[in-house]
């Protein structure tokens, strides 16, 4: 199993009931752990791996506790979570349905990772007996500051020999803190310098398109397997250092039914794996009651990392398989972390996806 470090903030999630309005009189809020690392980190743990989560939360504050205890109880090691000035962000998530799409809404400026400075973090301690580090373009959105410690992060893990992975993640309602340039602008200056510490990219057309300036040509939400398959390797060209890039592959039918799969490329072999597939040709899932998409994304990441660091799988279109099988069922479950199980997985992978009762 992999020994992984993932940086970011911490949040929390506030959601009403069901599919219930943002601004609905009588709302009550559930509430519950997010931040895109942290979901991965959360996973991770729970498929036994050793994970350590990094990040930067209020000090005397009992909400942050409550949050640090519960990343805790997952099983990841919250030994370098530090305690400053600041305060605790919050994502506000709005599920839609049929025709009606999700709304998310954040509310994380000031928050404590967004003041903190890169030397501010004990990163020889960080990385000692780890092996991959895994960002996103999330974090970097929320500050300068918050910016160069991903940046520092990233560096010290070359340092240390670890590999890194990075899922694009455009976020265009963060990437607010230079007045001087548009969201695409200032995404794409800070993730150019960022990515050439990366190993395994993670991202899907329109984070390509809108950080990078890489585009299919095909219509957004269209699925040409051959584009993207040119997409992936024409992302692999313009980083060099990328072994592998991953595109997750969405058709939005509404907000409540969707076809769900993925692709990866290995650039060493130059081969490109679809998932799922069905006597050898890519067969999507199709998703047609969608509880809860928001964090699905985050599970492909940390699928995709489980398998190309488990023995259990011993070629790359298996670990593509799995990775594509454990955000499909992310989305049957409400909230931001996957809680499926490691044979669940495995049984929709192998084909089993009747949804019977199981006795």
């Amino acid at each position: 199993m992999g020994n992984f470090v993932t940086f970011g903030e911490a949040l929390f999630r506030m959601s009403p009931p069901g599919h219930q309005r943002l601004g609905q009189p009588g709302n009550y809020f559930e509430i519950g752990p997010a931040g895109a690392e942290l979901n991965v980190a959360c996973a991770l743990a729970l498929w036994n791996n050793n994970v350590r989560y990094v990040t930067t939360v209020p000090k005397d504050n009992p909400l942050a506790e409550r949050l640090v205890a519960q990343v805790r109880s997952y099983g990841v090691d919250t030994t370098y979570i530090q305690r400053t000035i600041g305060r605790l962000g919050l994502v506000f998530v709005e599920t839609g349905a049929s025709q009606r799409p999700s709304r998310v809404h954040y509310d994380r400026e000031q928050s404590s990772i967004s003041l903190t400075v890169p030397a501010q973090y004990k990163w020889d301690e960080i990385f000692d007996a780890t092996n991959h580090l895994h960002l996103t373009g999330i974090t970097p959105a929320l500050s300068e500051n918050a910016a160069a410690s991903t940046m520092a992060a990233a560096k010290y893990a070359k340092k240390y020999g670890l590999r890194v992975s990075c899922d694009l993640n455009f976020r265009s309602k963060l990437w607010q803190w230079d007045a001087a340039k548009s969201a695409g602008e200032l995404a794409g200056d800070i993730m150019r310098e960022i990515l050439p510490q990366v190993d395994v990219l993670i991202a899907n057309e329109t984070d390509l398109g809108d950080v990078l300036g890489l585009r299919s040509e095909v219509a957004e939400g269209d699925i040409d397997l051959d584009a993207y398959a040119r997409l992936a390797r024409q992302a692999a060209d313009t980083y060099p250092n990328l072994t592998h890039v991953a595109i997750t592959l969405r058709e939005s039918l509404s907000a409540s039914r969707n076809r769900w799969g993925g692709l990866l490329l290995d650039r060493a072999a130059d081969q490109i794996y679809f998932a799922p597939e069905k006597n050898g040709i890519y067969d999507p899932y199709n998703i047609d009651k969608i509880v809860d998409r928001v964090g699905a994304g985050d599970s492909f990441a940390a699928g995709l990392l489980h398998a190309m660091y488990s023995d259990q799988y011993q070629t790359l279109s298996e670990a593509l398989a799995f990775a594509v099988a454990a955000s499909c069922l992310a989305h049957s479950i409400p909230g931001d972390i996957n809680h499926s199980n490691p044979s669940e997985i495995e049984a929709l992978k192998a084909g089993n996806s009747t949804g019977r009762v199981q006795r």
